[in-house]
């Protein structure tokens, strides 16, 4: 096989020779960048982004973090007296209507209100979670035929 090869590079001439030369450097050059640098490229790009992706999720993570070690240490807000009650006056002090207030054990309690703008409910919630230390449970909402939103709200204290 080689011998045949080398006859038949000997018959070709100088010039016909150095053209299949840079022929086979060319073919040589394409197949080492479709078969070797550009699916290394390809696998950079991807552990880039893995890396990036990772680097957000591991700042997310320490961000919940400190949120949390801050939250421990910070005291549960006292409530003036039992959540059943004091959701029931709290609501109706911010204009909801309430259908009713159904304690649940020590902590609990669930809030029904039959009628509520979503933004202004949603506001007051939060003002719950974050001036009384008051979590959502469970919170179910579905909407009215006027623009607002019948809501079944289950509340505890934080910590419990």
């Amino acid at each position: 096989m080689k011998a045949l090869f080398q006859t038949w590079w000997r018959q070709r001439g100088r010039r016909e020779q150095s053209l299949l030369f840079a022929a086979a450097a060319l073919a040589a050059s394409l197949l080492l960048w479709i078969a070797v640098l550009r699916p290394l490229d390809e696998s950079l790009a991807d552990a880039r982004a893995r890396h990036d992706r990772a680097v957000l999720a591991l700042a997310d993570a320490r961000a919940q973090a400190a949120t949390i070690r801050h939250l421990q240490r910070s005291p549960a807000p006292t409530m003036p007296g039992p959540i059943a009650g004091y959701l029931g006056e709290a609501a109706k002090a911010a204009g909801f209507p309430v259908a009713r207030v159904d304690p649940g054990s020590a902590g609990e309690a669930t809030l029904v209100i039959s009628a509520a703008r979503a933004p202004v409910l949603f506001a007051w919630v939060g003002e719950l979670e974050q001036r009384h230390g008051l979590i959502v449970d469970r919170l179910s909402a579905r909407a009215n035929s006027d623009a607002t939103i019948a809501v079944e709200l289950s509340l505890r204290a934080r910590g419990r």
